[in-house]
């Protein structure tokens, strides 16, 4: 395995990102599943359109595999050059005309071909997209120029999970790795089981969220300044254009792709979190969030592709950090591969628990009461738990 460990630097060394160019795979990823649209669609091969999952679920795992992991960090006197530099910004900000022009190229080509395996391979690879779409909005949801956070919600509304943007920033952050956040899956808990809990729990947060903060204004919840609201015309605008000008036949087509799209992200989240719980001080208090409550990887390859968004740890630390400033922490619990290594594995509960269960148990020294732990699991009857 590869290990590219930092070493220190003095205030007058300066920095050279080996990574600068790396960076282009995250934000050419949809122009380069474009390209193998329109290959198809101008009499190619069914194949191109199944280029797109296996890069993601064979080809990227094993260069993971083949060039490990880099757990370099930039130096401290190198952070603020590395947030001003405007190249990290304007990467982030092409992935989103290439999102929408294999968005709108793909809804065309379900019309026009009712092949099944032509459709399985739209959605997988245009609702693959869209998926990744998210992590993108994730990148600029948590900037503070208000128009990268609008940027964020046009990103969202192609798989119309707009509501994401109020869940994850004022929701997620607030509880991760805790039992009451829905986006933190549990010790014992299968996928298929975070799923509904996940996708439910999120939207009513979000919705509550939006109700709170808009009684604090005097307000009601349907309102037009409710975030949710916002982010949800944004959709309804896209996807009735869409409507219009290729038929209704093309609904299907929109439903399906954001069902992949948003549980693509819904797998991340549950890889992220899994089994990791923050203390309760005596006060009743939450500790504060640390490494040790985020899975991370530091595989190369993946995390070329996603915006760093596998060194999870320092990004709640410091939401606001840009991507290639964020940094590895020794004392982050790290995943056996990187994410697109184990999304198919997280899909499969009993492979899941056996490669994942006794890495929690490591983590809290076989101490079960100090995991996050699935109400009615195996783990929470041995450790006699009773979660209500």
């Amino acid at each position: 395995m590869v290990r590219m460990d930092h070493q220190p630097l003095s205030a007058t060394t300066p920095f050279h990102d080996r990574k600068r160019l790396g960076w282009l795979l995250s934000a050419l990823f949809p122009a380069l599943v474009l390209l193998n649209l329109l290959r198809f669609a101008q009499g190619g091969s069914l194949l191109w359109l199944y280029v797109a999952p296996l890069l993601t679920y064979t080809l990227i795992p094993l260069l993971d595999a083949l060039l490990g992991a880099d757990r370099s960090n930039p130096p401290e006197q190198a952070v603020a050059a590395l947030e001003a530099d405007p190249w990290y910004r304007l990467l982030v900000l092409l992935f989103v005309p290439f999102q929408f022009l294999l968005f709108v190229l793909g809804c065309r080509l379900a019309v026009q071909h009712a092949e099944p395996w032509v459709w399985l391979g739209l959605v997988l690879s245009v609702g693959g997209i869209n998926g990744v779409a998210i992590n993108t909005a994730h990148e600029l949801g948590h900037k503070l120029p208000a128009w990268e956070r609008w940027l964020a919600r046009v990103a969202l509304a192609p798989v119309a999970y707009g509501h994401f943007y109020v869940e994850h920033n004022r929701g997620h952050h607030r509880r991760v790795a805790t039992f009451e956040d829905p986006a933190s899956s549990r010790l014992g808990e299968s996928f298929w089981r975070f799923w509904p809990r996940t996708v439910l729990g999120g939207l009513q947060s979000a919705w509550g969220l939006e109700r709170a903060r808009l009684a604090g204004r005097g307000l009601p919840v349907w309102h037009w300044r409710n975030e949710n609201l916002q982010a949800w015309a944004m959709t309804a605008l896209l996807w009735g254009a869409l409507l219009v000008w290729l038929g209704v036949g093309v609904l299907p087509f929109l439903l399906a792709q954001a069902v992949y799209g948003f549980s693509l992200l819904e797998v991340v989240n549950y890889l992220e979190h899994y089994g990791l719980k923050r203390a309760v001080g005596a006060d009743g208090r939450v500790e504060r969030c640390r490494p040790e409550h985020s899975w991370n990887s530091n595989h190369v390859v993946s995390n070329l592709f996603l915006f760093h968004l596998q060194r999870h740890s320092d990004h709640h630390a410091h939401p606001a950090r840009r991507y290639p400033a964020l940094r590895h922490f020794d004392s982050a619990p790290q995943l056996p591969s990187g994410y697109a290594g184990l999304l198919l594995v997280a899909l499969l509960p009993p492979l899941w628990f056996r490669l994942m269960d006794a890495r929690v148990l490591a983590h809290y020294g076989n101490d079960l009461t100090r995991a996050n732990l699935q109400p009615g699991s195996a783990w929470a009857r041995r450790a006699g738990v009773e979660i209500a």
